[in-house]
């Protein structure tokens, strides 16, 4: 795998998860997370700089990955009652770096996932961003345009749900669906989807030089594991309105999917804007290594309460 770059863990300030050493040297957690690799946080974050947890694959820019060399299974080596109290420390930290990125309302995060059906967008979503104040969150769901997005250019429904200042967005689904079923189904002639790497490129580009950091999170499962997760879905009755028959026919073109996955993580995985392939046949590690990238970014980006009005301290409140 000679693109897949595998991104340390970074320490926390002032904190310790289950498994890091602590200032008095105690190490919480299983032995084998004593040595967990770290790298230095940053004091700030611009464009493209994502520290990804470990177990996550990075796409280096300007080379090509291929996914099936990705094992989907891999669980970074953690200990799943460790990963999922972690879990909740990250979550906190999510929830915190929120509120100073809503109150500073100078720069925005954007949080990409796009998976094959039976990926885990939406109960990542649900799971990792758990307790964030919904006043400086947004998710925005893309299906099958409408009419009206249709007369217009293909980024237009996109650019509208983007995060502004201040706000956490979240795109379950996202542009990327016009390289991809579009491109699978047949939708539009192969010079129309192919030209649309650069758009995204140069779409991606604006966003981030104009104050977006930018998370794009493949989540990557295995065939087997999707056709366990269908099974499910077919077997509770509780989870029957998530089936569609027609998730059996798109199942067909696992190949295809595969294949415009690998070319859109290649072509649109740059500088200011890094894709990240997320192991997630297990729901448990998936969802740990997300909240702990989103963390570490917000963590980096460094936001900033605003300093209070000169004078305030020395104000009372009349009886």
């Amino acid at each position: 795998m000679p693109l897949n770059t595998v991104l340390p863990m970074s320490k926390k300030h002032g904190k310790h998860l289950p498994g890091q050493s602590r200032d008095d040297g105690v190490t919480d957690g299983p032995d084998r997370h004593r040595s967990a690799p770290a790298q230095a946080p940053s004091t700030a974050v611009r464009a493209g700089t994502v520290p990804a947890a470990l177990g996550i694959v990075a796409v280096e820019p300007g080379t090509r990955i291929d996914l099936a060399a990705v094992d989907a299974d891999a669980d970074g080596g953690f200990d799943k009652a460790w990963a999922k109290d972690a879990l909740t420390q990250e979550r906190e930290r999510i929830s915190a770096l929120q509120e100073r990125l809503y109150a500073e309302r100078k720069r925005s995060l954007l949080l990409v996932f796009q998976a094959i059906d039976t990926g885990g967008k939406d109960g990542t979503i649900r799971s990792v961003l758990k307790g964030v104040n919904p006043q400086g969150c947004a998710v925005s769901s893309f299906k099958v345009p409408s009419s009206d997005e249709l007369d217009h250019d293909f980024l237009w429904r996109y650019h509208a749900k983007t995060p502004g200042r201040g706000m956490i967005g979240v795109f379950n689904r996202s542009h990327y669906e016009d390289v991809l079923v579009v491109r699978v189904k047949g939708l539009v002639p192969d010079e129309v989807w192919q030209g649309r790497y650069r758009l995204i490129n140069d779409f991606e580009r604006l966003l981030t030089e104009s104050g977006t950091v930018m998370i794009k999170f493949f989540l990557h499962i295995s065939k087997g594991e999707q056709k366990k997760r269908l099974e499910a879905r077919i077997a509770d009755p509780e989870k029957n309105w998530k089936f569609d028959p027609a998730d059996l026919v798109e199942r067909k073109s696992w190949d295809a999917y595969q294949q415009a996955f690998a070319d859109a993580l290649s072509h649109c995985s740059t500088p200011h804007a890094p894709w990240l392939v997320v192991p997630a046949n297990h729901k448990w590690f998936r969802n740990y290594v997300i909240a702990r990238t989103i963390a570490d970014t917000l963590e980096a980006m460094d936001p900033r309460f605003p300093k209070a009005k000169t004078g305030i301290a020395d104000l009372k409140v009349p009886d």
